[in-house]
């Protein structure tokens, strides 16, 4: 298989080489982490005067090291003293106690650490507990619009978007091929292997059936204000008795393991968080629509939501849901540097009652941070509406908020 490379992660990676950083590259199981890992050990190993130690712990070639003590062992082994080494380790939530290791590395000099991890939790608690600050988390999604188009030798066109918006960016799809059968089957397989992996067992939940019922539920409610009570009326009301607390665990250990984000609402007027009643976005859109199944007609709002939030996230953007007294904005997002924009999402602009109600809410806002509806309406690419702009979707995903 042809090799793309996904430029904004390698810079990111190289950005933060020979800093004395463990570089933790994280996200949901398939959106390319390994893939990443490899890219970086192929750079390296071009160079005479670098040594590369791979481990890859979903290989049975590497099922011995079970633990930083066989860790420790087999990099010893590889080692190689004058030479640059890079210790490239992938699913190292796998190795028992792996911190040990890493913390002890990350001292030697002309050494650089990178590894992957599918659980947010337990990267972050063991790392932050024995090193501090000292690591650099990169977050790798699932493809873009852009590289969904390269991986699949795709022009960018309304029926491209189509494709995209239909079956998400995993990239082990340019494998499989974009047909409805096998991509939602290859989807399934993945969610269940996240799901069993790094839900499941490592939280040793029991309640399975309602652990399936709970993300069915959330699919088909993306984008939605949801609160753990309210989520437990409904359950009630299907015949099933589950507290608010153990659905407050459960949706952790979703986004956890990064198969959903949750997103909290944000107070314009008052500049404060809410604490109760969130949304949840998945990570993969063509993985939330095969657990929601169907086709697209009836909730094509939802996905759309989805692809612009992840495509936020990926442009650098914190993303809340804002509340405007009685109306909603869907997306405020901000950026380290101060950066605000407000962000309305729809489908088609195909009337004056639609236009009143995403551009009035927008108009309600009374800063002067800039203000975007973006839409899939027909032969739109960006236009002004009384100073609000108005993005088609492509526009949006291949430009920015540009």
């Amino acid at each position: 298989m042809e090799s793309i490379e996904r430029s904004l992660y390698i810079n990111q990676i190289e950005k933060h080489l020979d800093k004395g950083l463990i570089i933790v590259l994280v996200g949901q199981r398939r959106v390319g982490k390994s893939y990443m890992l490899r890219m970086v050990r192929d750079a390296k190993i071009s160079n005479s005067s670098n040594n590369v130690i791979f481990i890859d712990k979903e290989k049975r070639a590497f099922d011995t090291i079970k633990n930083y003590q066989d860790l420790n062992q087999y990099i010893e082994a590889q080692w190689v003293e004058g030479k640059h080494n890079y210790i490239l380790i992938d699913e190292v939530q796998d190795i028992d106690e792996f911190e040990r290791t890493v913390r002890s590395y990350r001292t030697e000099p002309d050494t650089d650490i990178i590894i992957t991890g599918s659980n947010a939790r337990m990267l972050s608690n063991e790392l932050s507990t024995l090193i501090g600050g000292r690591y650099k988390e990169i977050y790798i999604q699932s493809l873009s619009y852009t590289e969904f188009l390269t991986f699949h030798k795709l022009a960018d066109n309304d029926e491209s978007l189509a494709l995209y918006i239909q079956y998400g960016g995993l990239p082990g799809l340019q494998r499989i091929g974009l047909n409805e059968n096998d991509a939602r089957e290859y989807q399934m397989d993945i969610y269940h292997t996240v799901l069993l992996k790094d839900v499941i067992m490592r939280n040793n939940i029991r309640n399975i059936p309602f652990l399936e019922n709970l993300v069915r539920f959330l699919a088909d409610n993306t984008g939605k204000l949801i609160s753990a009570n309210s989520i437990a009326k409904f359950m009630k009301s299907q015949g099933e008795s589950i507290t608010s607390s153990v659905i407050i665990n459960y949706l952790s250990y979703l986004c956890e393991a990064y198969i959903l984000h949750k997103v909290n609402r944000y107070d314009i007027h008052g500049k404060r968080l809410f604490e109760t009643n969130d949304k949840f976005y998945f990570e993969d859109n063509g993985i939330r629509n095969a657990i929601a199944g169907g086709t697209r007609e009836g909730d094509i709002e939802k996905v759309i939501e989805n692809v612009i939030y992840q495509h936020l996230v990926r442009l650098g953007y914190k993303v809340c849901v804002g509340q405007l007294q009685a109306a909603e904005i869907d997306f405020v997002c901000t950026k380290a540097d101060g950066q605000r924009a407000y962000i309305q999402a729809s489908y088609i602009i195909a009337d004056e009652a639609t236009r009143e109600r995403e551009f009035g809410n927008l108009r309600a806002i009374k800063d002067n941070y800039p203000k975007y509806v973006i839409s899939m309406t027909p032969l739109l690419t960006k236009n002004d509406y009384n100073g609000i702009t108005h993005l088609h979707l492509r526009h949006f995903l291949t430009k920015g908020l540009q």
